[in-house]
């Protein structure tokens, strides 16, 4: 894990099993208030697809790449991860990004 202070973007994709969309949603909305408070957090937050109920995107700012390693670690974070195993269609995808312009 890198401790470079480059800020990182995240889009972290996750998709409900059908009949499960709103307790999926409410727990990863549960993770929305402690992490904002979290050191290096510059935005964290939960959209629903438009036109797909089933899918949920988190689009994330973090100061650096160890901020965000940090709060994936984090012990809300890792509840959270073990509970959505039963209710998601697939493995969560994590897309990490560089700010261009």
């Amino acid at each position: 894990m890198s401790t470079d202070s480059t800020p990182v973007t995240v889009i972290a994709m996750i998709r409900a099993q059908s009949g499960k969309e709103a307790e999926l949603r409410e727990l990863l909305g549960s993770l929305i208030g402690q992490t904002r408070k979290e050191v290096g957090c510059i935005n964290y937050d939960l959209h629903e697809v438009a036109d797909d109920p089933t899918r949920f995107v988190f689009h994330e700012n973090w100061q650096s790449r160890e901020d965000l390693d940090r709060h994936l670690a984090s012990s809300h974070v890792t509840a959270v991860l073990s509970r959505a195993g039963a209710l998601v269609a697939e493995p969560p995808k994590m897309i990490l990004c560089r700010k261009l312009a």
